[in-house]
């Protein structure tokens, strides 16, 4: 019999791809499912982007590519940084990888060592504790709520930090949850952060340009933790670039270099055809990506409302990316025509599956039983029809 490794049991499938999968299977029986689970956006690639892969073909960009990326992409990583966020970075400060979700993996493998500890604000991005897992890591959840607005406070972070801390990881803005940090409360957080030189701080700023309240505030423009600081950032949401598959870091060299070591083992260089597309995503007109993030806005607006008018709903407004993540536990321990009881978040996203036919994640999966996330990433038909279709099923419940 074949032996399977031990690597697998240490994490868990992620329950976006689940609830995905489960969503696909509801419709290959004819049952017309809206999927609100998976965090892509329903546009295109912006057609000057497309052109640019077009004529990289053509130009015969179809070779290896260097492990850390082309030169030029590297470049114009430093120069959206200066420009976007007024960060100063060299291109060997920078590496290119196949989707942020690799990033995230070279860093967190370059970071943990087994029985490091790893500070996870919740809710957070489910790949972050797997990853953390697969190193042999031990997660440290610190528990922040819709009290909270999602974020977490200096006092909150100074608790769960201890001699074993390696590695603090968040996203701004957030996904589940859509919290964006404030300068001032980044603010505060550096000021912790600064007793602790030997903390690495993970920013996953992949929905940067989903912002919905101002500027972008990264936590890497603080001179005081500069070091400490690797910013994630990728294409797939600010430029509907999902299937492409590109995300980068920005980080001291040190860091660079090992996540390089990393990546030349496990894929290399990542695709020249995108990387060249890239390039043009980062220095052209962005105005394609701010058309979609207006569209987003007004879906937001519309999908709030309608849920805060759901009796026992309580929805926060996101003011970044495109989810929205609503307390549900008011339905805890009803039960449904059938007698089934829901009892929480994972229940209660089975039952809207299967009674109305929306699919929605689970916040166990977050780390946040209380609540549920539902991508708005979606026109706004289906939004619209998805309400409804949860208010009917909700009032079936007793």
């Amino acid at each position: 019999m074949m032996q399977i490794s031990s690597f697998v049991d240490r994490f868990s499938e992620p329950q976006t791809l689940l609830m995905a999968k489960l969503g696909r299977e509801l419709a290959a029986k004819g049952v017309n499912v809206i999927n609100l689970s998976l965090g892509e956006p329903d546009f295109d690639t912006p057609q000057h982007i497309k052109d640019a892969a077009k004529k990289a073909l053509d130009d015969g960009f179809t070779k290896y590519t260097p492990v850390a990326g082309f030169a030029d992409l590297r470049a114009a990583v430093c120069h959206k940084l200066k420009r976007d966020n007024n960060l100063e970075y060299t291109p060997e400060q920078t590496l290119v990888s196949t989707g942020a979700k690799q990033s995230l993996a070279n860093v967190i493998l370059a970071t943990i060592n087994a029985g490091d500890e790893a500070v996870i604000p919740t809710p957070y991005w489910v790949t972050y504790s797997a990853l953390v897992e697969m190193a042999q890591g031990v997660c440290k959840f610190v528990s922040c709520g819709i009290e909270d607005h999602f974020k977490i406070t200096p006092a909150k972070l100074e608790a769960a930090i201890t001699e074993k801390t390696r590695l603090f990881i968040f996203s701004s803005p957030c996904n589940p949850s859509g919290a964006v940090y404030s300068k001032e409360e980044l603010a505060g957080l550096v000021e912790v952060f600064k007793k602790y030189p030997n903390i690495t701080i993970v920013s996953d700023e992949i929905y940067e340009y989903i912002n919905y309240v101002g500027k972008h505030e990264s936590i890497a423009q603080f001179e005081a933790i500069r070091e400490q600081v690797v910013l994630v950032n990728g294409f797939a949401k600010g430029f509907a670039m999902t299937g492409w598959r590109l995300g980068y870091i920005a980080a001291p060299v040190a860091m660079i270099k090992a996540c390089e070591k990393i990546q030349g083992s496990f894929t290399s260089g990542t695709n020249s055809i995108a990387q060249k597309a890239a390039v043009t995503a980062l220095l052209s007109d962005n105005t394609p990506s701010m058309e979609m993030v207006k569209a987003f806005h007004e879906r937001r607006d519309f999908f709030i409302a309608e849920l805060n008018k759901i009796e026992g709903f309580k929805t926060l407004v996101p003011e970044g990316a495109f989810y929205a993540f609503p307390d549900i536990s008011y339905y805890f321990g009803k039960k449904d025509a059938q007698g089934n009881e829901v009892n929480n978040a994972d229940d209660f996203a089975l039952f809207l599956l299967n009674v109305a036919h929306v699919s929605g994640v689970s916040g166990a999966a977050f780390g946040n039983d209380q609540c549920i996330r539902f991508s708005y990433a979606a026109s706004m038909e289906q939004i619209s029809e998805a309400v409804q279709r949860i208010k009917t099923a909700l009032a079936t419940l007793s």
